[in-house]
């Protein structure tokens, strides 16, 4: 079988207002919300039509984590969302009016654009380019 990647972890203040951004501005599937305690749960997000790795939104437990929202990587793209449609999804996220950080651009790897969750986050979305 070997190895694969199947979450990583996005630190949030709140579930249900992540939930909501990610399935309705993003317009992902919640893949699980279990309930574990009552100030913790298990909650799995993942783009449309994916069968690979989950969001898991994990609610920040103490004070270090908080300070962390929306800044895991010290300002760098943190995560890259790949699109077959990428006039389609670029203009739902606008509509959705999801934060655009840079316009898209042709680069010599495909089409691209930044934008940001609702924490700050920075994500590419980006259509790779087609190969000959």
């Amino acid at each position: 079988m070997g190895q694969r990647l199947i979450h990583i972890t996005l630190l949030i203040d709140d579930y249900d207002k992540a939930i909501d951004f990610y399935t309705q501005k993003l317009n992902f599937k919640l893949v699980e919300d279990t309930v574990l305690s009552e100030s913790k749960r298990w909650v799995l997000v993942s783009p449309p039509n994916s069968d690979g790795c989950c969001l898991l939104l994990a609610k920040a437990a103490n004070e270090e984590q908080s300070g962390k929202i929306g800044n895991q990587t010290g300002g760098r793209v943190f995560l890259f969302l790949e699109t077959n449609d990428f006039k389609h999804d670029f203009e739902n996220l606008k509509a959705n009016g999801v934060s655009i950080i840079r316009e898209p651009v042709i680069e010599n790897y495909g089409t691209v654009a930044v934008f940001a969750d609702l924490y700050g986050n920075l994500w590419d979305l980006i259509e790779p380019a087609h190969q000959s």
